[in-house]
């Protein structure tokens, strides 16, 4: 069940008369959905269900939705596994064949990408950047080599630097949007090139709860980056980690540069002909 992403009014009926019906929610922090319900009038009973607990959690929630029993779960704010515990939860609800009903609501993706004016038919939304610095300059690298909207979060602490790694990856031009405190009273978009964002007071002396929006490149300056070295390079830094075969590499390739797996395809063909003794 989604649940407000700070401002409290952001819940649908559908929510309130489920978390009235319901005989327990399952909340990743129960001080916070404490709240939530205190400002409905709800009296539910809740038992936490975090990241640090879940699978402890499982046996005794399981046993009462296997007794019929009507279990919502919740997370902080958002839609629960966007980021947030509860997978295990639900792929053993699906695995024992107990019905997982959605209650869709409020979403800080969505939201962002509706206030930040970005063409958004697709998308791919990331999470959180890794924390060390390493894998977070690739995760950047990678993010900015899609040719469609990237959406992600980030801590305060690490907006900055996030940013600025971006920066590097990307160059001064490319576009973003960073959403601030979405929906709650000091709510703020910063949109434009990375190098001025970047030094925007919000992000120097951040506060609260950001969500960012990498716009597409101009496809002028998509068509000249695009290029065979692009397509090749991209398929070997995506599989020397093992975790893409190469049919499906070859198709996540192309959808990342918007052509054709063929062209791929023949990418690869023409490296392996030229490497081949004449």
């Amino acid at each position: 069940m989604a649940t407000p992403i700070g401002n409290l009014e952001d819940i649908t009926v559908r929510a309130l008369r489920v978390l009235r019906e319901v005989r327990v929610i399952a909340a990743e922090d129960t001080r916070r959905t404490s709240r939530l319900l205190a400002h409905a009038g709800i009296e539910t009973p809740m038992v936490s269900l975090h990241a640090h607990n879940e699978v402890a959690r499982l046996p005794a929630l399981l046993e009462r939705l296997r007794a019929g029993e009507p279990v919502a779960l919740v997370t902080d704010a958002g839609t629960p596994l966007l980021s947030d515990p509860g997978d295990h939860l639900i792929r053993a609800a699906l695995d024992e064949g107990i019905a997982v009903e959605p209650v869709p609501g409020a979403s800080a993706v969505l939201a962002a990408l509706t206030m930040s004016g970005v063409p958004s038919s697709q998308f791919t939304f990331l999470g959180f950047p890794p924390v060390k610095m390493g894998p977070r300059r690739r995760w950047c690298e990678e993010a900015a080599a899609y040719r469609h909207p990237v959406v992600f979060f980030e801590a305060p602490h690490r907006i900055r630097q996030t940013l600025e790694v971006l920066l590097e990856s990307t160059g001064p031009t490319r576009r973003v949007a960073v959403c601030r405190e979405i929906t709650k009273k000091h709510e703020e978009l910063i949109r434009g090139p990375l190098a001025e964002v970047v030094a925007h007071g919000a992000v120097v002396d951040p506060v609260g709860e950001f969500t960012c929006v990498i716009e597409v490149p101009d496809v002028a300056d998509a068509t000249v980056q695009v290029g065979e070295t692009d397509l090749v390079s991209e398929f070997d830094r995506i599989t020397e980690n093992g975790t893409f075969e190469r049919r499906a590499a070859m198709s996540e390739v192309a959808r990342r540069f918007h052509v054709r797996t063929r062209d791929v395809f023949d990418a690869l063909e023409r490296r392996k002909q030229s490497a081949e003794p004449s």
